[in-house]
């Protein structure tokens, strides 16, 4: 049994609402139980400088936890005065996980940055943040398209991630952080509305994890990301 009483393929309970920055061009607030992430989407109407006169955008991203997002205070890294590599690390898979089903050349020279702003941790910040981002992302070039500033919506797919792993023996799915932290395997999976795989990244703590435990997983991910997919678009009206 799970310490959350799930079956092995359930997931959290999932919430989005979108619009909650006044001032942001997207916003969204996700929730995968109670881990809480606040997605913004903010526009600058010029590219990154080694992008410029390539007729092509960006899509960038910044994460980050509030010192009391867990049951101790964290110090915050702008105080410390360097950034973590986990918080790098993140980041830079965000981004990675936008720009893959964003048509950048239709969106001209201009960026937009995505804030991940991790109110509340239980497990899982990551993967809520790429799946509540896509949400703020899109709200920002409807938004975009809304002042003519674009012709359409430069969107390809949507894009949704998950965690899975091996906890006590079990391929389980969408881990909270009492199996994250016990699981003999910890695998996150970002995947897109049609199927396409963008990362997957696995570890494993102690005992390697088999082939089949693999695909256990990775069947897992799919069918709690088209899960996700059905509550992006529902959120979207």
């Amino acid at each position: 049994m799970r310490p959350s009483k799930r079956a092995t393929d359930e997931m959290r309970k999932v919430s989005f609402e979108r619009g909650v920055a006044r001032f942001a061009e997207g916003s969204c607030l996700v929730r995968f139980g109670e881990t809480h992430v606040l997605c913004t989407a903010s526009l600058e109407d010029k590219p990154p400088p080694w992008l410029r006169g390539q007729g092509r955008g960006w899509v960038t991203a910044e994460y980050a936890m509030l010192p009391r997002a867990t049951t101790t205070r964290t110090r915050r890294e702008s105080a410390t005065g360097k950034v973590s590599g986990r918080t790098q690390e993140i980041q830079r898979l965000i981004g990675r996980s936008l720009r893959a089903v964003v048509d950048l050349p239709r969106l001209g020279e201009r960026q937009i940055t995505i804030d991940c702003d991790v109110l509340q941790a239980d497990g899982g910040t990551r993967t809520a943040s790429i799946t509540g981002a896509f949400l703020a992302m899109r709200d920002c070039l409807a938004w975009m398209a809304g002042r003519s500033i674009l012709k359409d919506i430069p969107l390809k797919d949507h894009v949704a991630a998950v965690s899975c792993g091996v906890h006590q023996g079990e391929t389980v799915l969408d881990l909270d952080y009492a199996e994250d932290s016990t699981a003999e395997t910890d695998a996150n999976f970002v995947i897109t509305g049609s199927g396409g795989l963008v990362e997957v990244q696995g570890s494993a703590e102690g005992a390697p994890f088999s082939e089949a435990q693999l695909l256990g997983m990775l069947a897992l991910a799919r069918r709690g990301v088209t899960d996700l997919i059905k509550l992006q678009k529902a959120a979207l009206g």
